[in-house]
């Protein structure tokens, strides 16, 4: 392992700090910090944090696995970070009425249950790397939350495939867990 201060540690962290900027926005549109703006503003800005922070968790690991950056700060600051901007995101959506309560539950349940799930399998030297579903399903929820900060046509039906594919690779990694 390398330094733990590098270029893609630093993109995670930027992840992290873009966070709560993203859910300022969903939440906070009656606050007299954003007084006169029009909603579809919140709107854009919203957005245009959540797409940095996505083309950022690209990069990160790009980086980290091409310039063999790859550090255990990393290793917990990337599925940290990406955490943080999917609770972000939906927890917003949910409060502003764009995103169903219980698509959210579903969702963030099995995130907590697969983090702790990974923590016992690395416990127990098991390999946690993530798995073609959970990359899709990564993909998916992202695509999701652009579409319903957007209020874009169809934003609902993608959350609800982003529901379906991370209970699928919930699944997925759970019965590997049992099988090893």
């Amino acid at each position: 392992m390398k330094k733990s201060l590098n270029l893609p540690n630093c993109l995670a962290l930027f992840r992290v700090a873009l966070a709560p900027l993203m859910l300022l926005f969903l939440m906070e549109r009656d606050s007299l910090l954003f007084q006169g703006w029009h909603a579809s503003w919140l709107d854009y800005f919203a957005g245009l944090i959540f797409v940095i922070a996505s083309v950022t968790d690209f990069f990160d690991g790009y980086i980290a696995r091409q310039w063999n950056q790859m550090t255990k700060l990393g290793a917990i600051l990337d599925p940290l970070a990406d955490k943080m901007l999917m609770l972000a995101g939906f927890l917003g959506l949910m409060l502003i009425d764009r995103a169903s309560g219980w698509a959210v539950f579903l969702i963030l349940s099995r995130e907590f249950f697969i983090t702790g799930l990974r923590v016992v399998a690395v416990a127990d030297g098991q390999n946690v790397a993530a798995s073609m579903a959970g990359k899709v399903k990564t993909v998916f929820q992202m695509i999701a939350i652009g579409f319903l900060i957007m209020n874009w046509p169809f934003a609902t039906i993608l959350l609800w495939i982003a529901v379906a594919l991370t209970l699928y690779s919930g699944y997925e990694y759970t019965r590997d867990y049992f099988k090893n």
